[in-house]
């Protein structure tokens, strides 16, 4: 049984003076799915965040909300909540009255106010910090405040605008789990917005592509991956190698190519030199200087190989992705 839309957005479109923002955007969210649009710096992704947010009202096009148009409403008159890359936390009010603020200018009583405030604080894991200043807390702690705060209203959905940007790549990762752990438990819609390819393919159910204002591919982060429509999506999303081959120009990912001494390991192959080996921790990228005139990274070697050794390097022709 599918899930019932829960954003429906059709015909989307945003200009900035001579800037083409957004154009012609249509997607459907679904209910209690965690969808992220990932795109570089100007593809349109944050502008149609913040459409859906009410912060900017769209050229044309509508932004449906549990079937109620909100295309033109205010963002106090959209279930929805929203989450930003620098929390915007009071710094004069305590931990708890940062996360009770909405509630009491909705007109909440404080009893109930307060027991909603500490279940938020439960479910980020900071019980026993309500009353602590936000200048008294890590960066990663100030993240779970600003997440409280918006999951105590129980919006609909949860908007969050690059929400782990400001984190160090340790904390980054370990948040990563930790806000898909808490999508789940709470069944809330998160709506995530990122440039960060990894990031992205970590938390998402599906990842909206954006590219020049428009979606170049939705799909699960496994679609996108490992069957990219486009040539942006092949070498915005991973690492990819571009080859010329028999009149071809081709993108592989470096995993689907085997680099061994003699033996090839599928129906295509070439022949080059090992001119390094690069050690990153979980892996080690082989390049290769090929007879084809270009080089080639590898990282998934089939023997010990020296520098300077000669290689085959060989996939199938099935992990290719066609760029003309």
């Amino acid at each position: 049984m599918p899930k019932p839309v829960i954003v429906s957005i059709r015909g989307l479109s945003k200009s900035f003076g001579e800037v083409r923002a957004v154009s012609g955007v249509d997607l459907d969210i679904f209910e209690g799915e965690f969808i992220t649009l990932l795109g570089p710096s100007g593809s349109g992704k944050t502008t149609v965040l913040r459409m859906i947010a009410g912060f900017e009202k769209p050229d044309a096009g509508t932004i449906l909300l549990s079937g109620k148009d909100v295309s033109q409403l205010p963002p106090y008159d959209r279930d929805v909540n929203t989450v930003f890359q620098d929390y915007a936390l009071f710094p004069h009010m305590d931990v708890i009255s940062n996360i009770e603020y909405g509630l009491r200018v909705n007109g909440v009583d404080k009893s109930e106010r307060r027991q909603r405030a500490m279940n938020a604080l439960e479910q980020v894991r900071l019980e026993g910090y309500e009353n602590r200043k936000p200048a008294q807390l890590s960066g990663g702690q100030r993240q779970r405040v600003a997440l409280a705060r918006a999951l105590v209203n129980r919006p609909s959905v949860l908007l969050l605008d690059e929400p782990l940007g400001a984190l160090d790549l340790k904390l980054r990762e370990q948040m990563q789990i930790e806000l898909k752990e808490l999508q789940r438990a709470v069944g809330i819609t998160f709506i995530f917005v990122t440039h960060d390819q990894e990031e992205a393919l970590t938390m998402s159910d599906r990842i909206a592509v954006f590219n020049q204002g428009r979606i170049e591919q939705l799909g699960t982060p496994r679609e996108i991956y490992e069957n990219p429509q486009s040539p942006f999506v092949s070498e915005f999303v991973g690492q990819t190698n571009k080859i010329e081959i028999e009149g071809k120009k081709i993108n592989i990912r470096p995993e689907f190519i085997s680099i061994s001494r003699v033996t090839t390991h599928g129906n295509r192959s070439i022949q080059g030199t090992l001119r390094d080996a690069i050690f990153v921790g979980a892996i080690t990228r082989y390049l290769v200087d090929t007879n084809l005139g270009s080089s080639i990274i590898s990282t998934n070697p089939k023997e010990a190989i020296d520098i300077g050794e000669a290689v085959t390097l060989s996939w199938d022709k099935e992990r290719e992705f066609l760029i003309q």
